[in-house]
């Protein structure tokens, strides 16, 4: 009996078939998880920034204690109680920083000072912390933990704006946080913006041994 055999060429094709169908496969799951969830290789890597910046956030360096932060320092624990998340807030908000999780722009007053407060956080990528925020409602409460305090804002409204509108950071009448984000899911054209008003301030978070 004579067996067949294949040619190198065949068998190298073969492989390469192979590899591409596989391939093809992985890709097609990255995008259906990107499109239905978040993207799986930056969440995993926001992740373990999540956890650096909450080992930080418990033993926070002297000048985030005096309210004087450098850019990627953990400044604040964020709580959001109607999705039922918590996330660690840093200061910055350029691409590299925002890779570790939401981040507060430098040029608005930290959580707790008077004016408005501004964080933004991504809605696909990096863990996707924002990715929900448009299921907020009024009265909602968001409580931002720091070392000198615990503030809560509650919700008054979300609403879409223009990418380049930065009017929403004025200063009003009274202290409020806004949660930016880009909106919508997968695009960078406007921005979702979710304002809440300061109602109260108390003590800080007891770390538990």
């Amino acid at each position: 009996m004579v067996k067949s055999r294949v040619s190198p060429i065949r068998a190298v094709l073969r492989f390469v078939a192979a590899v591409l169908m596989v391939s093809g496969t992985l890709l097609i799951a990255d995008a259906v998880l990107t499109v239905t969830w978040q993207e799986p290789i930056s969440a995993f890597t926001a992740e373990k920034q999540q956890a650096k910046l909450e080992k930080k956030i418990d033993d926070p360096p002297r000048r985030v204690i005096e309210r004087k932060p450098l850019k990627g320092d953990a400044i604040a624990r964020l709580r959001i109680p109607r999705l039922d998340k918590t996330y660690f807030v840093v200061e910055g908000t350029d691409q590299g920083t925002l890779r570790k999780g939401p981040g507060h722009y430098p040029d608005t007053p930290l959580p707790g000072d008077r004016g408005t407060t501004a964080i933004a956080g991504h809605r696909t990528t990096y863990g996707a912390p924002f990715r929900h925020v448009d299921k907020l409602k009024k009265g909602d409460p968001l409580i931002v933990e720091m070392p000198d305090g615990t503030f809560t804002y509650r919700v008054e409204k979300t609403t879409i704006v223009e990418a380049d509108n930065l009017s929403v950071k004025d200063k009003v009448a009274y202290d409020r946080l806004i949660l930016s984000a880009c909106h919508p899911l997968h695009s960078a054209a406007q921005r979702i913006i979710v304002f809440a008003k300061f109602v109260r301030k108390s003590k800080p978070r007891v770390k538990k041994d």
